[in-house]
Parts: structure tokens; C-alpha cells; sequence
């Protein structure tokens, strides 16, 4: 009897062979991989950064929120909070603005000419920000900086552009606006590529010009990819590290640190791991915020 209700069991039970060959099972399937990615990159790291957050420098005792409370009483903390909304705003706004502008040009171009100057325009994007900004700090190091050879050949004084509060920042700024423009230039000029041509027909005809074909058909048309690439754009900005980090380190006096760089200076440069885990995750909810407020734009809009 034992045998037979096995042989039974073993036939009404599909097999895992053929769950996984199961077109029921398949999106499942092709999804884990992300899924295990996902967990193991962002998931187990918040969830860790949190409950270290929660502990004492030597990472013994547990002191709650503590650690944030002691940031709030910083004024270094609070310079942070205002060089990462500056920082972030200010690039997003040029970034989107000039991406842009070159999207608009580019696509009035020949076929020809755009594949060219296409590829010319993406190399910004495409190579390692590390070495991009390592060529930047080249180019505004004091000493040897090339646009100080520039302003002093037209006549100009040289410009402390690493050690003055002021020029720090903009040089910061200028450096992330060069990175990120293709990125925003890009997303911009698929899109107008997919805008029928028979709506600006239909405007030109209205006696539209182009001033007005610009901002009633090209500017809705794109609204909620515009949406789209300024959220993920204003994430990746204001958890911004490596531009900082080899430009200026913070300096000079903790007036372009980040909330990423003034994580990683509490955190590993003056070992206490538990604080730099409290700054780091006071970014979560301004991105959440952020990302909630676009996202529930983008929605109205299609309603």
C-alpha cells in the first residue's frame, strides 16, 4: 500500500524539472536574478546601515537615535544639508536646461552630422567619472591650472578655484554639469524623435511659430520624460561622491562636502562608523520625498 500511494504522490506532484520548464514559473524565474541583486545591494546595506546607525562608536552598545540627534546639534551637519541642496539643484537646473538645448540642436541637424556629433557629445558620459574629474581637478589646480593660464594670457588674475569657499563650489558644480548633460541630452533627443511631425505640420499651418511650436507641442510631449530624467538625475546628484571627494576632499573648510563625502569622512577617515551611517541615511528621506512628489506629478498627468 506504501508503495503505491508514493507511485500516486509521485505523479499528482509536478515535478521541479517541471516547474522550472512551467511558463506559469517563467517571469518568476527571470525576475530572481534582479530580485537577489537587488536584496543583496540595497536591501541587506539600508537595512544594515540602520541598525549600525543605532550603536556607539565602538560598536557595542546600542544608543538608539542618538547618533542623529548629536548631527542635529552639528553646524557642520547643517552646512552639509545647504552644500547638497545648492549643489544638487543648481547642476539638476543646468544639466536639464543645457541637455536640453543640445537635444533641440542635435536633432535639427543632418542624419549625418547627428551620428557625429552624437557619439562627440556622450564621451563626457561614458567615461569613468573618477578619471574625468581627476582631468578637472587639472584643469583648476592652482598651480598649474590651465584656465588661470588662459585668464592671465587675456589679461585676467588667476582665480583660487579649490581654495576659495565660493569658486570650490562652483568648480564642483561646473564638473557635474559636464558629466551630466549628455545623460539628460540623450533621453531628450529620443524623445523628440518619437513626436509626430504631423503636430508641428498641424501648428505650422495654425501659423505657430517656432517659439510656439516649442511650447505647446514639443514641452507637453516630452513633460513626463522630463519628470522621469530629473528624478533619477536629482538622486544620483545629491548622493554624489567621487566629484568632491578628488576636486576638494570637502575643503576648504567643509564648504563642498556632500552628504556622501561628509559620510565617508566621519565614518572611515575618523572611525566612527555608527555617525557616518546616520548621515548617509539622512538621504533616504529627501530622495524618498523627492521621488514620491515626481512620481505622483507624472501620474496626474496622464489622468
Amino acid at each position: 500500500m506504501r508503495s503505491i500511494a508514493s507511485v500516486v504522490n509521485r505523479k499528482s506532484s509536478p515535478s521541479f524539472l517541471k516547474i522550472l520548464r512551467s511558463r506559469r514559473y517563467a517571469a518568476y524565474w527571470m525576475v530572481l536574478p534582479l530580485f537577489i541583486l537587488i536584496v543583496g545591494l540595497v536591501v541587506y546595506p539600508f537595512c544594515y546601515s540602520l541598525y549600525l546607525s543605532m550603536l556607539n562608536k565602538s560598536e557595542t552598545k546600542w544608543v538608539g537615535l542618538k547618533n542623529f540627534g548629536r548631527l542635529l546639534g552639528y553646524g557642520t551637519f547643517w552646512l552639509v544639508v545647504g552644500n547638497s541642496f545648492r549643489f544638487t539643484l543648481i547642476a539638476v537646473f543646468f544639466k536639464a536646461t543645457l541637455g536640453l538645448a543640445l537635444a533641440l540642436i542635435l536633432n535639427n541637424l543632418p542624419l549625418a552630422g547627428q551620428r557625429l556629433w552624437r557619439g562627440v557629445s556622450m564621451i563626457p558620459w561614458v567615461m569613468p567619472l573618477a578619471l574625468s574629474s581627476l582631468g578637472w581637478w587639472w584643469v583648476f589646480e592652482p598651480t598649474h591650472s590651465a584656465i588661470n593660464w588662459v585668464l592671465v594670457q587675456l589679461g585676467g588674475t588667476p582665480k583660487p578655484w579649490l581654495s576659495d569657499p565660493f569658486w570650490a563650489r562652483v568648480s564642483t558644480i561646473v564638473t557635474n554639469i559636464w558629466f551630466g548633460t549628455p545623460f539628460f541630452m540623450i533621453m531628450y533627443l529620443a524623445g523628440l524623435k518619437s513626436i509626430p511631425e504631423s503636430l508641428y505640420e498641424a501648428a505650422q499651418i495654425d501659423g505657430a511659430g517656432a517659439v510656439q511650436r516649442f511650447r505647446y507641442v514639443t514641452l507637453p510631449m516630452l513633460s513626463r520624460l522630463i519628470a522621469i530624467t530629473v528624478m533619477f538625475s536629482t538622486i544620483v546628484t545629491f548622493a554624489n561622491f567621487d566629484i568632491v571627494r578628488i576636486l576638494t576632499r570637502g575643503g576648504p573648510r567643509y564648504t563642498t562636502h556632500l552628504f556622501g563625502t561628509y559620510a565617508f569622512n566621519i565614518g572611515i577617515e575618523a572611525g566612527h562608523l555608527p555617525r557616518g551611517a546616520a548621515v548617509a541615511l539622512f538621504m533616504f528621506p529627501v530622495l524618498g520625498l523627492a521621488a514620491f512628489f515626481i512620481l505622483r506629478n507624472i501620474a496626474r498627468g496622464e489622468e
